[in-house]
């Protein structure tokens, strides 16, 4: 499938922060933002949500910490009980560097995997192939061209008027974006 989108290349984060929050004012589709390093505040410049990561890696480090007592409790108390010093089978104190670390271990792998599920990174997904020097030096903002209606001259009048360097119309195939 393929959609025509636009792209606008700017200079300067600040421009591009101004530029997507008009052109989500007008009620747009923003596809993207492309930039070289973080910029502070375009998650919610675009609307996107945030994140539930913190928890999938709380609910990974609990399953680890609940997990790992209970099975070291039936280890020591119940399967294979040996007094050692007089420490009573149930120690809770020893139990919890273990127990710790398997929730370190878990809340990590669960983030990881979970972000590669939201992301759809998998092995063998083709990378989405993107202009020359778009993650260099320039930010761009990628916004879907959506009906007949949408009127791509009024839009690159605005978004030169937030000081874009250049905007220019794809059609993106199969991640690919094609002039």
């Amino acid at each position: 499938m393929s959609k025509h989108v636009l792209l606008a290349t700017f200079e300067h984060a600040d421009d591009l922060l101004a530029a997507t929050t008009v052109v989500r004012g007008k009620g747009l589709r923003i596809v993207d933002a492309f930039t070289p390093y973080a910029v502070h505040g375009l998650d919610r410049a675009m609307g996107l949500r945030s994140s539930r990561l913190t928890w999938v890696c709380f609910i990974c480090g609990m399953i680890g910490v609940s997990g790992m007592l209970c099975f070291e409790h039936l280890v020591a108390s119940v399967w294979w009980p040996i007094n050692v010093g007089g420490k009573p089978w149930n120690s809770l104190p020893s139990d919890v560097p273990v127990s710790f670390e398997a929730a370190v271990l878990l809340a990590g792998f669960g983030s990881v995997f979970a972000l590669l599920a939201v992301s759809r990174l998998f092995p063998g997904k083709k990378a989405r192939k993107i202009p020359a020097r778009v993650t260099d030096d320039q930010f761009v903002l990628v916004i879907e061209k959506t009906d007949a209606a949408f009127d791509a001259t009024s839009l690159e009048k605005m978004l030169m008027c937030h000081n874009a360097v250049d905007v220019e119309e794809y059609i993106e195939k199969n991640g690919e974006f094609q002039s």
